[in-house]
């Protein structure tokens, strides 16, 4: 019996300005989550690591480490946040011993607004009954990274083949299993109205936050920012929507909070990435289910 699954895949791209975060006690420590993988328990990463950290990581188990070229490590020494999602996975249990190959996106969250992205493959085709991990930059060369490992393991995968019952948004249900979406919030003093004018400034839809708001967090004492993970519902095969979720949330004078939720997304005509901003987060849910449809994409 063979279980196969591949998610679908976004882009990084570039992003507007965000408030800079300090490396203190105070900053956001991204977090890595893995739970009981669909080939196994699978390996942390450091459930509180530093993104720093957590590259670290990835580069001394990674036995190609080495590949991944020093403009891309400059870019993420910059990282702010980071956050691991799993991309796909495969299990074929009728040989002599169970062969799993999993894939991982490593999302980096970068000082000057962009995202970037690593990939991690982990797999266990070897002579020796234990997890070889392979790290790339590039999503084709991944692909092709998957593609020599799947030969090694043999068997049919795919569209039509015995592993294609397991629904496809399997994967996301099991990121969201992994732990708690809402990481703790740890509010930094980094200009945090400033912060604030920015993201309203760069959102480019009409039914945003109004000028109460905005006249609110003129007086913020601290933000946070958060990756949100929201299940999303892809087809098979490749997929170039860019969707993401962020929680700003500010603390106000007298110890309020209030958060805005950004919604980052290129489900446009033109593949744009651009931002929205929402007071609420269920409004911004809406927002991506109207932009999904009107594109054909499903989410």
């Amino acid at each position: 019996m063979e279980n196969s699954r591949a998610g679908g895949s976004g882009s990084g791209s570039e992003r507007g300005e965000r408030g800079k975060q300090p490396p203190a006690c105070g900053a956001h420590r991204g977090r890595t989550e893995r739970g009981q993988g669909p080939g196994g328990p699978v390996e942390a990463a450091g459930s509180e690591a530093t993104p720093a950290e957590h590259v670290a990581a990835l580069l001394k188990r990674a036995q190609n480490g080495f590949e991944i070229g020093e403009p891309v490590l400059a870019r993420l020494r910059t990282a702010l946040m980071h956050q691991a999602e799993l991309r796909s996975y495969r299990q074929r249990n009728d040989e002599h011993r169970p062969l799993r190959c999993n894939s991982y996106r490593h999302v980096f969250l970068l000082a000057d607004g962009s995202s970037l992205l690593l990939f991690e493959l982990e797999h266990d085709t070897g002579p020796e009954d234990a997890f070889v991990y392979e790290l790339y930059a590039d999503e084709d060369a991944l692909d092709r990274a998957e593609q020599r490992v799947h030969e090694r393991i043999g068997g049919g995968i795919g569209p039509g083949s015995e592993g294609d019952e397991l629904p496809a948004w399997l994967a996301e249900e099991l990121l969201l299993a992994m732990g708690p979406a809402q990481p703790r919030r740890e509010y930094v003093a980094d200009a945090s109205p400033d912060h604030a004018r920015r993201l309203l400034r760069r959102a480019e839809n009409e039914d945003g936050p109004g000028e109460v708001v905005r006249e609110l967090l003129q007086g913020a004492l601290g933000h946070h920012i958060a990756l949100i993970t929201k299940p999303r519902r892809r087809g098979a095969g490749r997929d170039a929507t860019w969707c993401r979720f962020y929680e700003h949330a500010f603390l106000l004078e007298g110890g309020a909070e209030l958060s805005l939720w950004e919604l980052e997304h290129n489900m446009n005509r033109d593949g744009r990435l651009v931002c929205e901003v929402y007071l609420d987060e269920a409004e911004a849910e809406v927002a991506a289910d109207r932009h999904a449809r009107a594109q054909g994409v499903e989410l």
